[in-house]
């Protein structure tokens, strides 16, 4: 009996060996954290965290697939309805259902972006310029990339699946009474783009937020955005697109574009041809609105290409900023930068902001989609550019960034003008290669051939109806002349926002904004 209990008390038991061992591994952290090795706050928190039971990571993933899984069901029941890019002429559902809810977009501030090109990146620094003075901002844009949380962010992140069920949660009894008001009376339900922007503006309220930099979905007279009193209108460049809705006259698409400048707001407009100009600048006299135009109070001094990007001077009204590093590439963006600036200098009142906030703002915004690399060995690039203007912009962009051998992955919808946007990117493209979308606005890809060959020419064109394979047989292309082997060639995926997207899914990249 006394030998035992010689042996309980002289060799430690299996389980106060490990007591032992994680003493001892608790120790070796304090000593770490103490030697300054880790930084900490306060060594003594070792002990609590050393205590604590850290999250399951299983049980985050089923959380995470199920709250997708909610926000799939949503996005899809909002699909049913009539489709974004059929703008219905009235504001009367989106107002009625708001004024139910209490008006939440009248708890914030905001500043209201529309045109054709230049919008979703002029907002993108907009909004980083609002955060770096310390606001807590709000971001509306469209469509999306990866997930429909993308279009409704809160200080530059999409919003949490948790967050997008509650504001569905919160908005969809008004909705239902607002469709059934306007059934009843012989009218539509609220369109799927209605619905999204009561989601955003209740998100918005309930986050809450300083600011919010709301991008139009089309138009701007009749979108469902235009429900909010703007401090700041902004007119992104005018060009033809979405003739089948806005009208086939670069007229009639800057008079719906213009409807988002109202009475007592700053108007803050970029470079335009000579009629939009001029109709800017009688909209403001119209509306009483302080007009603050592209020239030579506003506009880019000098830029010159860098590493992942640029570097700018800029003139606006208030200021000259110099040696500005801008994290995007393209003249347009710097022209865009110049634009987010003014703005957000009107939205302080036309004071001058601080350099240092406009560098760090600048020097990491990011525009996903927009000459962004998705791709290495060789160079993959996708652009959203889908219409004349915007590939005008793009093939310079290329012909400053790609030098090498350039090959085009090209697909577009079909309401579009395609032979235009293929003349405009036919200089830079050595070579292209046509595919297609699973979408029903989709043009087909033997008839986008048939495009492109009267275009480039029959030897330049191929058609590979998989992306993934048509990036891959565009790759081959690329890297089959090594006639320059000092000059890395580049695929180029453009045409369509929606292949853009795709590209970046099929190539591995994130989901924007943390979503």
């Amino acid at each position: 009996m006394g030998n035992a209990m010689d042996d309980q008390t002289s060799t430690p038991s299996a389980a106060s060996a490990e007591e032992h061992e994680d003493a001892e591994f608790d120790a070796a952290i304090k000593a770490v954290v103490s030697s300054g090795l880790i930084a900490g706050p306060d060594p003594s928190i070792v002990d609590e965290i050393a205590q604590e039971d850290g999250p399951d990571p299983t049980q985050e993933m089923a959380d995470d697939l199920s709250a997708d899984m909610e926000v799939d069901r949503i996005y899809r029941s909002i699909l049913t309805r009539a489709p974004e890019h059929k703008v219905q002429p009235s504001l009367d559902r989106v107002r009625d259902c708001l004024d139910l809810m209490g008006n939440p977009q009248d708890s914030f501030r905001a500043i209201h972006i529309t045109g054709t090109n230049g919008k979703t990146s002029s907002a993108r620094m907009i909004e980083a310029l609002l955060r770096e003075r310390g606001l807590r901002t709000g971001r509306f844009t469209s469509p999306h990339l990866t997930t429909v949380r993308e279009r409704i962010c809160i200080d530059g992140i999409a919003i949490s699946r948790d967050a997008f069920v509650q504001a569905w949660e919160d908005v969809s009894p008004f909705i239902e009474m607002v469709d059934a008001a306007s059934v009843a009376s012989g009218g539509p339900r609220m369109s799927f783009f209605e619905v999204f922007t009561v989601m955003a503006y209740t998100a918005f309220a309930a986050a809450p937020i300083d600011v919010a930099v709301v991008e139009v979905g089309m138009g701007g007279l009749w979108d469902a955005t235009n429900v909010i009193d703007a401090d700041v209108a902004v007119l992104a460049p005018v060009a033809m697109d979405h003739e089948r809705w806005l009208g086939s006259a670069i007229e009639d698409i800057a008079h719906e574009k213009l409807g988002i400048v109202k009475a007592g707001s700053v108007f803050v407009c970029a470079e335009q041809t000579e009629t939009v100009g001029q109709m800017a600048i009688d909209r403001a006299a119209e509306v009483g609105a302080q007009l603050v135009m592209a020239g030579p109070s506003m506009h880019v001094i000098s830029r010159e290409t860098a590493v992942g990007g640029q570097l700018i001077s800029v003139q606006t009204p208030a200021a000259r900023y110099e040696d500005i590093p801008l994290a995007l590439r393209g003249d347009y963006q710097a022209d865009n930068a110049v634009l987010a600036i003014t703005a957000v200098e009107s939205f302080f009142g036309g004071q001058a902001l601080d350099g240092l906030v406009v560098e760090h703002a600048l020097m990491s915004v990011s525009s996903p989609g927009r000459l962004e690399v998705v791709r290495s060995s060789p160079t993959v690039v996708v652009d959203a550019a889908h219409n004349p203007h915007g590939a005008a912009a793009t093939a310079r962009a290329l012909d400053e960034y790609y030098p090498g051998r350039r090959v085009g992955v090209i697909a577009m919808m079909a309401d579009k003008d395609v032979e235009s946007y293929l003349g405009e990117m036919e200089p830079v493209l050595e070579e292209v290669v046509v595919t297609g979308m699973p979408s029903d606005r989709a043009m087909p890809s033997e008839e986008l051939e048939e495009i492109a060959r009267r275009v480039f020419g029959p030897d330049r064109v191929h058609r590979v109806d998989d992306l993934l394979s048509a990036i891959d047989e565009a790759a081959g292309i690329a890297e089959s002349d090594d006639s320059e082997p000092m000059v890395s060639p580049a695929v180029i995926v453009t045409g369509s926002i929606q292949l853009v997207a795709e590209a970046r899914t099929l190539m591995g990249k994130p989901a924007p904004d943390g979503a």
